[in-house]
């Protein structure tokens, strides 16, 4: 279940996540961006036996916001859940997202994370480590998830503009 929210993100009501892509309700997804000590990216290929984009690419771990969640609470239980690690991601920005599934707002995080990861193998079929330009050419090679690129490009900006 999740909370179905209006335009401005506040909640209107309770429905499955289900039922809100189907109908395109908007409702809240939490996603982190992971870097390392070093600074290089965290990239997965999504399992293939997933629904929602089977195969393809991510710059970011996260899932659906549950009812009561926080979008820090559930980025936090994802990165537990698909790559075994316990860290606090902070929230950097939110923003309606257009390009999944079904409009939502999404939670954008970040999180350096330890170098031993255990992904979990019905989520994440592969995951490595890449620096900025080495994503930006896989942004462009790879097939990665339709919101990947925008979200990506928002981080991005995000950082210019807070340095």
């Amino acid at each position: 279940m999740v909370e179905r929210v209006d335009g401005r993100d506040r909640v209107v009501g309770v429905v499955s996540r289900r039922q809100a892509v189907r109908e395109g309700w908007l409702h809240r997804v939490a996603v982190t961006v992971c870097r390392d000590e070093r600074g290089r990216y965290v990239v997965h290929r999504r399992a293939e036996r997933l629904s929602r984009f089977p195969g393809l690419h991510e710059v970011v771990v996260g899932g659906a916001v549950g009812v009561g969640e926080s979008y820090e609470r559930a980025a936090a239980r994802e990165l537990a859940e698909e790559l075994g690690i316990r860290v606090l991601p902070r929230l950097l920005f939110t923003y309606l997202n257009r390009s999944g599934l079904s409009p939502h707002w999404l939670g954008v995080h970040e999180a350096v994370v330890p170098d031993k990861v255990t992904a979990d193998p019905d989520e994440v079929a592969w995951h490595g480590r890449l620096t900025e330009p080495e994503l930006r050419s896989a942004l462009l090679e790879w097939r990665f998830t339709p919101d990947s690129h925008e979200t990506f490009d928002r981080y991005l900006t995000f950082r210019t503009t807070r340095s």
